[in-house]
């Protein structure tokens, strides 16, 4: 496979949640192949969490920009909020022993 090939199949959706204005998080970007590439790294340099998943890429990419997720993959999105929160939590914790013990 080809490049190309290989950027044309990528696929990336941006997601935001905001509790007082909706009712599940949003879709405020998606796309496929160099938008994708171009989604993802605009993130990371942002500082904004990336997780990957093929799948749940794929669908989310063909749902409109600005619309609320459906409620059929309310589980799917918030295992990956878990797991974000989790995953900065013990890297917090981590910090907070390495301190600990070094005094």
């Amino acid at each position: 496979m080809s490049e190309f090939e290989k950027l044309m199949q990528q696929k990336a959706a941006a997601l935001r949640y905001d509790p007082e204005k909706n009712g599940a998080p949003v879709i405020v970007a998606s796309g496929m192949g160099y938008m994708a590439e171009k989604i993802t790294e605009t993130a990371m340099k942002a500082g904004v969490p990336v997780y990957e998943d093929d799948s749940l890429a794929s669908l989310l990419t063909q749902l409109k920009l600005g619309k609320e997720i459906p409620e059929e993959l309310f589980q799917a999105i918030v295992e990956i909020y878990v797991y974000f929160l989790g995953f900065t939590g013990e890297s917090k914790s981590k910090d907070k022993k390495e301190e600990k013990s070094e005094k």
